[in-house]
């Protein structure tokens, strides 16, 4: 009760600073919006519509990277979003680097592209809500009279309880999905990619800023293992890109 009020005094104020990050950006004054969208951030709020937001900020200022970069934090909290989805393409419409995909089995497609349709926020509702009805019709259970009333809100609690359980696998595996999946965005113009940790041994190719790569561990000693979408693998170091 003491910090109550305190926390939703800091909420109003990140709300605040949303509206007037939203009315700067509206005047075409992408910098300032930048700034006071970072505010809220280092403050220690996140949403997929802040991050969104700051994407569309670095865009409109020519920062490819930093937009990417943005728009990916932003699909990783909203994955299903068609607007942040849409951006994304587009960001990635304008980067040097064309990488096709591995075609993947149907069935692994299909599965991710399931648990990557919805919102953490709305699985998050969504399981509250079929909680609420599975335990209020369990109470109907024990305080119904007819047999009748009593299997039906028995039965439809035991259903409701399933799909609470299933809606709560679906974010489990969409969050497992994500931390095996570390990505990040290359912010130098211009990287080789060695073949293994050190600068003296062989280029395997070349990526540059804006371009996503999957990353597979670390040595330690600031480089990075990497995998493009194509399948193609190699070292780079830390400080040539940014994680999502």
């Amino acid at each position: 009760m003491i910090f109550s009020p305190a926390l939703s005094f800091g909420a109003d104020n990140q709300q605040q600073l949303f509206k007037k990050a939203n009315a700067l950006y509206a005047k075409s004054q992408y910098k300032q919006a930048a700034d006071a969208y970072q505010q809220i951030l280092d403050a220690g709020y996140q949403s997929a519509g802040v991050y969104f937001n700051l994407g569309n900020a670095h865009y409109k200022q020519g920062e490819l990277p930093d937009a990417l970069l943005y728009y990916e934090k932003a699909r990783r909290l909203a994955p299903g979003d068609d607007d942040i989805n849409f951006n994304i393409r587009l960001a990635n419409s304008k980067t040097v680097d064309k990488i096709d995909e591995v075609p993947e089995f149907f069935l692994s497609r299909w599965w991710k592209g399931f648990i990557l349709s919805f919102s953490a926020d709305k699985l998050a509702t969504t399981a509250i809500i079929l909680m609420l009805v599975g335990s209020a019709l369990l109470i109907w259970y024990f305080f119904a009279i007819a047999s009748g009333l009593k299997k039906f809100s028995f039965f439809s609690a035991i259903f409701f309880f399933f799909l609470a359980i299933c809606t709560v696998t679906i974010a489990a595996s969409q969050l497992s999905y994500f931390d095996s999946n570390k990505q990040a965005i290359v912010f130098t113009p211009s990287v080789n990619v060695k073949t293994s940790p050190a600068d003296a041994v062989s280029t395997a190719f070349v990526l540059h800023e804006g371009t996503k790569v999957n990353v597979l561990g670390s040595n330690g000693g600031g480089w990075l293992k990497i995998k493009l979408a194509n399948g193609n693998e190699g070292w780079i170091k830390t400080a040539d890109v940014k994680a999502i």
